[in-house]
């Protein structure tokens, strides 16, 4: 028998001056950001900051059901006060590093935003009630629409539509304050979490419901009405541009718009912001649809045919 002998790896080896040509070389300007991105020294809203705010958000949405609270309700007020006063602190910190970054790309001076942070952290917070009970609508839109769903209680727990919408909505609110970085911030931290990407600039109405929810994407100039219902893989997207043709685009309405009572079917793919959806119409799964659909109209493929073969 020939025996063999035992690879034995080799230690690592370990530079006695460390990696200055590695480190020199990351610092070197690729010139492909505009200048001010490429500033090391302007300040930036702090992503772990940001996913503290998102979490202890969707307790204060949701009192006393993601954490245990104090049975007396004087008590219990009195918490939430304080998380809410915590949360306040931390926002107008966050808000004021927002800023900087967005005014050096535009050519402004930040005073000004800076200024504002507490208006607008305290607009935020006093806009959290509206934005529960628009929350709670869609709460009871996946509880009807949904018949595996046994309780409210489940939906917030367990449902990834949920955690992914109440989320968006927090972010929307901040984005229509005209905060920067923090609404997307907040919405793609939602997408890693679930695989649901809501672009914080769409225009959601009431008793929004995302069955399964794996796969979708809203666009950032997406219009949905009111009871709406999607599935898993739904695309409302915009159409491909030309190369370096995004700022001819930017602000310009590239999103379908979804009328009230429609209802979108897995892996459904909607494109381009002229393409209108009409109030109460189905759209069947993996429809590939670039133009508009009249209201109270089904489309479906045809169906495939069928191969059957005996083993």
């Amino acid at each position: 028998m020939i025996k063999t002998e035992k690879m034995v790896s080799a230690p690592p080896v370990f530079s006695e001056h460390g990696f200055p040509s590695v480190a020199r070389d990351l610092l070197r300007e690729p010139g492909l950001l505009h200048p001010e991105e490429k500033e090391p020294l302007i300040p930036r809203p702090n992503p772990e900051a940001v996913i503290h705010l998102a979490d202890n958000l969707r307790k204060i949405i949701f009192p006393g059901y993601l954490e245990a609270g104090p049975p007396d309700p004087d008590t219990r007020q009195k918490k939430l006060d304080l998380e809410i006063q915590g949360l306040y602190s931390i926002f107008i910190k966050q808000i004021r590093l927002s800023f900087p970054h967005e005014c050096r790309l535009r050519g402004r001076l930040c005073n000004v935003c800076r200024d504002r942070s507490h208006e607008q952290a305290s607009a935020f917070i006093r806009s959290l009630p509206v934005t529960q009970t628009l929350i709670y609508k869609d709460i009871q839109a996946a509880y009807e629409g949904d018949p595996a769903a046994k309780s409210h209680t489940e939906i917030i727990l367990s449902y990834p539509g949920l955690l992914t919408i109440t989320l968006y909505r927090l972010a929307q609110t901040l984005y229509t304050l005209g905060i920067p970085l923090l609404p997307r911030m907040i919405t793609e931290y939602a997408h890693s979490l679930t695989g649901i990407d809501i672009h914080p600039g769409a225009q959601i109405g009431e008793y929004f419901f995302i069955d399964h929810g794996t796969g979708v994407v809203i666009g950032e100039t997406t219009t949905i009405g009111n009871r709406v219902r999607l599935y898993q893989g739904v695309t409302l997207g915009a159409l491909s541009l030309p190369p370096k043709a995004g700022d001819l685009f930017r602000n310009k309405k590239r999103h379908p718009t979804i009328e009230d009572d429609v209802i979108i079917y897995a892996n459904a793919t909607i494109l381009g912001g002229e393409t209108i959806i009409g109030a109460r119409s189905v759209i069947g799964g993996n429809v590939w649809l670039t133009e508009s659909v009249p209201p109270d109209t089904k489309v479906m493929l045809n169906r495939p045919d069928l191969i059957y073969l005996k083993n």
